[in-house]
């Protein structure tokens, strides 16, 4: 009776630790609306740059043609009052066109400013990780795909076989992460867990491989709190087998499948706040 108890009382305290699933289906949610905000901003971007090259091509014949009325008004100054209103609206309209170009001009510019902080952000995480993990090792991985930094870490190096028990030669690595996150604080890091499809078969408090991909994550997100990284920007999350980098059908694609996944991503409100600014700007 007081295993059960003791049992059930550590099971609540492992379930406790994890993020639901409803947090988790919301970032995803929030994180494709952000991508598709994106995706529309660089629609709209587009457009303003044909519109701005056609406009510049008129601009161009606005002022060939303001520099042969210039020309004749030189000559015909005496018989044409009139010429004279002809050349002055002339120029009035090139001022129009010009001005509309600056407009379009600024929209674009702030616009791509916004896109060049998010990339030159994303990049220097990468540079700083590359340099202070080491990317050379084999069992490590680090690239970039649409704003967010990925780190993979191959399962031989993190924990033994069915454990989540952390190993020193991780901390180490986590270590190098912490200190790349904490120089980035308006970013979030997320933890993902992921194992091969075989089934688990340790027991205790871990039921399967969700489970143990799962506890994998927190007991990460735990050394890097205790690495001074804010717990606010962590987030700890588990996908089992259900999203293998190759096929699970050889001993060697399970240990690729077998890896935890350190997210580096800009805060959605963050970074929704900064891409609707722009939108608005560019629609005013």
């Amino acid at each position: 009776m007081k295993n059960t108890f003791f049992l059930t009382l550590v099971t609540l305290f492992v379930m406790s630790s994890c993020v639901s699933k409803k947090e988790y289906t919301s970032l995803e949610n929030r994180h494709k609306k952000t991508q598709d905000l994106l995706n529309t901003a660089t629609v709209k971007l587009n457009s303003c740059l044909e519109e701005k090259s056609t406009a510049e091509a008129l601009s161009e014949a606005y002022r060939e043609q303001l520099s042969d009325l210039k020309r004749r008004n030189d000559q015909l100054f005496v018989q044409s009052q009139d010429y004279l209103e002809l050349t002055a609206k002339g120029a009035e309209n090139l001022e129009k066109t010009l001005e509309s170009i600056k407009e379009k001009d600024l929209k674009i510019t702030r616009i791509q400013d916004a896109l060049n902080r998010k990339d030159s952000v994303t990049f220097a995480i990468v540079t700083s990780l590359k340099k202070e993990i080491g990317i050379n090792d084999p069992d490590i991985e680090v690239n970039v795909d649409k704003a967010v930094v990925f780190i993979s870490l191959s399962d031989k190096l993190l924990f033994k076989s069915g454990s989540y028990v952390v190993s020193d030669r991780a901390k180490e690595i986590l270590g190098k992460v912490a200190t790349v996150v904490n120089g980035k604080p308006d970013f979030e890091c997320m933890v993902e867990g992921h194992t091969d499809n075989l089934t688990y078969k340790a027991g205790g408090v871990l039921l399967d491989n969700w489970d143990l991909s799962v506890k994998r994550a927190t007991s990460i997100v735990r050394v890097l709190k205790d690495l001074d990284v804010n717990p606010t920007r962590l987030i700890a999350a588990g996908r089992s087998y259900f999203d293998p980098l190759v096929d699970n059908d050889t001993a060697e694609n399970r240990s690729i499948n077998r890896r935890t996944r350190i997210i580096i991503m800009p805060k959605i409100d963050q970074f929704y706040d900064m891409i609707e600014k722009e939108m608005q700007s560019l629609s005013n």
